[in-house]
Formats: structure tokens, sequence, C-alpha cells
């Protein structure tokens, strides 16, 4: 088990620096000279001088290897500096950070939503396997993928903030403001996570130990808590972790619409305006929680099915 879980760590770090290096690079595979960018977003004019440009490249140590303008970004990184913003002229990490804590708490309610949601409807839809509870709860889940969250949201903005002016139509100013996104955020991965628990569930309840403990006398309600519902649990921590580092960079639509100052907002307005540095900031921050995510998520997935488990140790 050491042994799997260092070999796992250490393609965490592989994937992390091989994808810090991608972000690095935007720069150099977009079109144009990132010295000019900065110039240009500096000062006004359509006229650089070019003495003003090899000036700045040499300021910026960008006449230096592409390796070790690469090492001296991530050293810069590793202690917490992103830069300066072309547009702001702030540091970046003073915008990234603050809108990677809204987006955060939207992706954490979201997918908390649904997959509460799901465990109800998929247990159910088990339990009532090929019934009129169990055809419903699958139809419902299966139009839930067929619905774009870009005709969802003004929807749901039209019935329940405009003319029932239940809640807001948009922006981030308190827990009113997070239904509509997250109920909007959480309807696609709710089918797919109940489709996920109803399978687990059906097998789980095939399993022999299931068999056996009804035999002993334990009962159906008993039975289903201690060991048909944990079994299913195991495909669900997999789908939430990857549906999460989905979320995280996948928000864009949610948050411009709704007009919240989360990740996606960011990183949509960082490639409006061509802020090389803040879209870095952003995409690296995401790429890093997703890749400790799905990891995270492998290694827990491994520690809580026993055949895995037994199968490394």
């Amino acid at each position: 088990m050491m042994a799997f879980v260092g070999k796992r760590t250490a393609a965490l770090a592989a994937a992390v620096l091989l994808s810090s290096f991608a972000v690095f690079l935007i720069p150099y595979v977009t079109p144009g000279d990132p010295v000019r960018k900065i110039i240009r977003s500096r000062v006004s004019g359509e006229i650089i001088d070019d003495s003003a440009v090899t000036a700045l490249a040499a300021e910026l140590g960008l006449n230096d290897p592409l390796w070790t303008q690469y090492l001296r970004w991530l050293g810069r990184l590793l202690t917490g500096d992103m830069g300066l913003s072309y547009t702001s002229r702030t540091p970046v990490a003073d915008q990234v950070f603050p809108a990677f804590g809204i987006t955060l708490t939207l992706v954490i309610l979201a997918l908390g939503t649904a997959a509460v949601l799901a465990l109800v409807l998929g247990v159910v839809s088990a339990i009532r396997h090929g019934r009129t509870a169990d055809r419903v709860i699958t139809a419902l889940t299966q139009a839930f993928i067929a619905i774009p969250e870009y005709w969802l949201a003004p929807v749901l903005v039209l019935v329940f903030a405009l003319q029932l002016s239940l809640v807001p139509s948009a922006g981030w100013a308190g827990p009113a403001s997070a239904i509509l996104p997250v109920a909007v955020l959480a309807l696609r991965p709710t089918s797919y996570f109940t489709s996920a628990v109803r399978e687990g569930v059906l097998e789980a309840m095939q399993a022999e130990h299931v068999g056996a403990a009804r035999s002993r006398g334990v009962t159906a309600a008993q039975t289903m808590w201690r060991h048909v519902i944990p079994n299913s649990l195991l495909p669900l921590t997999t789908l939430v972790a990857v549906w999460f580092a989905g979320l995280l960079g996948g928000s864009v639509i949610v948050e411009v619409m709704f007009a919240i100052p989360g990740m996606g907002r960011l990183l949509f307005d960082a490639v409006v305006n061509s802020d090389i540095p803040v879209a870095q900031g952003a995409v690296v921050l995401i790429v890093a929680l997703a890749v400790t995510l799905t990891t995270a998520a492998d290694l827990v997935h491994t520690i809580l099915n026993p055949r895995m488990r037994h199968s490394l140790a």
C-alpha cells in the first residue's frame, strides 16, 4: 500500500510540474510578442519603440533560455508571487485567491447538493428497480443531462427572481445569491451521480455478504445502511472529485450569467483583455487542485475498496 501511495504521489508531482510548464508557455503560444503585450497594456498608442521592447525583455529576463525563465517563474509561483496584472497593475494573487474562494464555495455547494439528491434518488431507484419510481427517476435524471446551463439559468432567473421575486437575479451578496447558480451547476452532476449510486446499490444488493447478513436475521434497513450504501459510495467519490475539478474551471457560463466574481468570470475577463498573468495564475491554480483531487479520489477509492486494498497489500 505504501508503495502505491508513493507512486501516486510521484505521478501527482510530475503531472503538476508538466501542467505548470504548459501554463508557463501561454504567452509564447498565443499570437503576438509577449513583451509588446506588456508595453501595450502600460501605455496608449499603436506605435511601440523597438528600444523599449529590447530594454523590457532584458529587464524581465526574457532573453534567457526558456528553462531558466520557467524555473524562475516556478520559484516565484511557489512563494505565492503570480506576477502583476497587465490591465490593473495589481498583484495577480490579490485577484485570483478571492475569486477562487467564491468559486470553491459555489462548487462545494453544488456538488454537495448533487451528492445528497443522488444518494436519495439512486437508493430509491435501486430499491424500486423496474417499477414506476425507478422509471420516473431514470427518465428525469436522463432529461437533466440534456438541459444546457445557458438555457436553464435565464429560465430560473425569469421564474424565481423576476416573476416570483424569491431570490436575487445576480451578484454575490449573501446566501440567497447562491441558490440559482448552485441549482444550475448541480443539475447535470445529479444525473450522473444518481446513475452511479443506482448501479452501485444494485450491484451491492447482489453481493454474497449481503445475502449472508439477511440470512442471519439482519433487517433490510440495517443491511442497506451497513453493507449496501457504503459500498455504493465508492464510485460516487471518484465522480465527485472529477466533477469538482471540472466545475472549478467550467463554471464560466454560470458565473458570467449571474455576475458572480469567481474564477470563471476572472478567466473570462482575462481572456477578453489578454491579461496573460491573470490567466496563468488562475489556470495553474485550477489545474494543480484538479490533479490533486483526482489523485486523492483514486487513493480514497483504493483504501475503501477491500478487493483493491487486499491486492496491494
